[in-house]
């Protein structure tokens, strides 16, 4: 007896000669999510049994003076002798005031570390599933989208666990608005804090890969991006805003990385487009042959 994922490989196969039934491609998609969840799973259960790990050094890190963000603007502010640059005490204190808190902040930073662990394998899954319902140029056109998404989104959760997850975080506590007012901060704010700015650069690193496919899918051209593009910068403005706390060196911080990505997917929009120009040219001087 064939197993249910034996079963389904066997309807992806069949698929290249014909079409799947709607019953075919749910009960496909089903398993899709289920392995994507499995892998999930396992990632959150490593975090959670790696808590000293995950804790002291991963999730608490930004809130000591040594993280290694905080001793790099240390060196660059030695070497422009500007003092402001190096910090020497985060003043704030980490507080927990629910009896369950840190029970629960273990349990959900645990799956939000192992969703961003997985995350790859995720989208690895997504695109199984839709690769097939694809045109063979169109696949073609689109191999190393695992890769290069997995990428770019490490690359943006790097960039917000190390530049703008601290800058938040030292800005926000340093913070007064009297000497004689403490910081005493709830562990679920401070992680709350640390993982949405990491988790939202992850995301908008994926602009590139957002403009590839929609450029392919001819919803999108680099005149229009080009057209756009004061508008665009005022958007990035405003995301820049929204992640970052209300100081303006912190914003440009995350503003400029995330321009170079929008001048990037105006170069990607018009490599795809004269790629399809290229191939539909192709297509119609074989098709004058023929005739």
């Amino acid at each position: 007896m064939q197993s249910p994922t034996q079963q389904f490989q066997q309807n992806r196969a069949a698929a290249e000669g014909g079409e799947m039934s709607f019953i075919d491609h749910l009960e496909a998609l089903r398993w899709h999510i289920i392995r994507a969840a499995i892998a999930i799973v396992v990632f959150t259960l490593g975090a959670f049994l790696s808590k000293e790990f995950l804790f002291h050094e991963l999730i608490l890190g930004p809130s000591r003076p040594d993280f290694w963000t905080y001793r790099m603007f240390c060196q660059l502010g030695q070497t422009l002798n500007s003092a402001e640059l190096c910090l020497k005490e985060l003043t704030f204190d980490l507080q927990n005031r629910q009896m369950s808190g840190q029970l629960s902040m273990h349990i959900s930073t645990s799956f939000v570390v192992g969703l961003a662990l997985g995350f790859p394998y995720l989208f690895w899954e997504l695109w199984r599933f839709i690769s097939p319902g694809l045109y063979p140029h169109e696949r073609a056109n689109s191999r190393g989208a695992v890769f290069f998404v997995s990428v770019l989104f490490a690359l943006g959760l790097l960039f917000g666990y190390y530049i703008a997850a601290p800058l938040s975080i030292q800005f926000l506590a340093s913070y007064q608005l009297d000497p004689t007012i403490e910081n005493q901060i709830d562990l679920q704010s401070y992680i709350s804090t640390l993982t949405t700015m990491s988790l939202s650069c992850a995301f908008v690193f994926e602009l590139p890969m957002v403009v590839f496919f929609l450029a392919k899918a001819g919803l999108i051209t680099p005149e229009i991006m080009r057209l756009y593009r004061k508008h665009a910068i005022v958007v990035i403005l405003v995301i820049a805003a929204v992640i970052t706390p209300p100081d303006v060196s912190s914003q440009l911080i995350v503003t400029l990385p995330i321009l170079l990505l929008y001048e990037l997917s105006i170069n990607i929009a018009r490599v795809v487009r004269r790629k399809d120009v290229a191939r539909l040219n192709a297509q119609l001087a074989e098709n004058h042959g023929q005739v």
